[in-house]
């Protein structure tokens, strides 16, 4: 019976490969799938004499597989154009969360949201990774669920202004130029209209007067209401003299609608290394103006940066960070211990999982509206597959030869 044992390993050592091939074949088009490869080794059992040169004599005793392993080269990234897929350029494994609570470990990034704004896997597992506060992420904080939907984005109150214009030098004594205006916005989001009006006061001087509706100060009044005057003096190439100019801040001291106040505006003609308003031979004209204020919004969409920090777009123009993707990399990837759902999870031989930025610490960087798709090389497997079909055939073989050599034998012991 011994004699039928090594032709059975290698049917058991051929039907494994045969199920590895075909396991990686049926995987050729899940996203994030590595290929497993499997080794064998031979197995000497018996050891009889030695012959005339002192060699020894063995008789092999069949074949086994010793190893198996995943190929975890990254496979070709291919772009979806969907926002909340993503891949890892590099090393590093995506992490999750399972309905258990069990944390795993992923290179598949076709992921989606749930009911709740959540970034999760197919599967339903929840995305892990920093989170922001205002816009804020704290990379040192602990692993949360990323939020990327249902997000609205707070109102913030102005703080700054800017106008960049030009005033005409050839303008009389007493003209009005054309008045600037912009918008503002309140602690509550509310937008405020300000205007800034010129008057040419003297050669090379020019008046300019701050308003904003009264009925906005005050309700039920008409009007405009003064919130900020002062003097502007060129110099005789036409370049603002900011030592003998008076330029004082905005200030707004109430507001109709409750907003916070008061609402305090620094400039709105630059610095006074850098002014943005001349006076030259050219007709008035605002050509450009600035705010850093904005209401509140709700999200639109976002992307996703290669250091994996999600920026949020919202429908008052503002953008902000809502988190940023973690990534985990590990001593030994063939440590890992796969799980289904494209999932694996850190054993003692893969080491702790070393969680940190992508881009940081020998991690890949994130390629957002993409994801990896399986490295499986199919004329590589077909080619393995031939192969294991044709030891199977042999070793098949090898099994009915015995069998005819013994009932041969028992055919001459009757």
């Amino acid at each position: 019976m011994g004699a039928f044992s090594t032709p059975l390993s290698g049917l058991t050592s051929a039907q494994q490969q045969l199920q590895a091939v075909s396991n990686n074949l049926a995987n050729i088009d899940t996203d994030g799938y590595k290929a497993q490869n499997l080794t064998f080794s031979d197995i000497f059992l018996q050891t009889g004499l030695t012959n005339g040169a002192g060699d020894p004599m063995q008789t092999g005793s069949g074949v086994s597989v010793s190893s198996t392993t995943k190929n975890f080269t990254e496979g070709n990234l291919a772009a979806t154009n969907t926002s909340s897929n993503m891949a890892i350029s590099g090393n590093g494994f995506f992490i999750t969360k399972g309905v258990d609570g069990s944390q795993d470990f992923t290179r598949a990034g076709d992921f989606t949201t749930n009911h709740a704004g959540q970034l999760v896997t197919p599967s339903g597992d929840l995305v892990l990774g920093y989170p922001a506060v205002n816009g804020v992420v704290n990379p040192s904080g602990a692993l949360q669920p990323l939020q990327v939907g249902s997000i609205t984005s707070p109102a913030q109150a102005s703080t700054m202004v800017g106008i960049t214009a030009n005033l005409d030098s050839d303008s009389a004594i007493g003209t009005t130029a054309p008045s600037s205006s912009l918008t503002i916005f309140d602690s509550l989001g509310s937008a405020h209209t300000l205007s800034v009006s010129y008057t040419k006061t003297a050669a090379n001087t020019w008046s300019y007067t701050v308003t904003v509706p009264s009925a906005d100060v005050a309700a039920g009044t008409t009007g405009d209401t003064t919130v900020g005057s002062g003097s502007l003096v060129f110099t005789g190439n036409g370049q603002l003299d900011t030592t003998n100019s008076t330029i004082g801040k905005i200030s707004i001291p109430t507001l109709a609608d409750g907003a916070t106040v008061p609402l305090a505006l620094t400039g709105p003609f630059g610095t006074a290394t850098n002014p943005t308003i001349t006076q030259t031979a050219m007709a008035s004209a605002t050509s450009a103006t600035t705010t850093d204020g904005f209401a509140s919004g709700t999200l639109t969409t976002f992307t996703v940066e290669p250091d994996g920090t999600i920026n949020g777009t919202f429908t008052s123009g503002n953008t902000l960070a809502l988190g940023q993707v973690a990534v985990a990399s590990f001593a030994n990837n063939q440590g890992l211990v796969s799980v289904g759902n494209n999932n694996y999870q850190a054993t003692a031989a893969s080491g702790s999982a070393v969680i940190g930025q992508a881009g940081t610490g020998g991690r890949g960087t994130i390629v957002g509206g993409s994801v990896e798709q399986s490295n499986v090389d199919i004329a590589t497997e077909f080619a393995k597959l031939i192969v294991a079909q044709q030891a199977y055939s042999a070793n098949a073989k090898s099994i009915t030869t015995f069998n005819t050599l013994s009932q041969a034998t028992l055919a001459m012991i009757q």
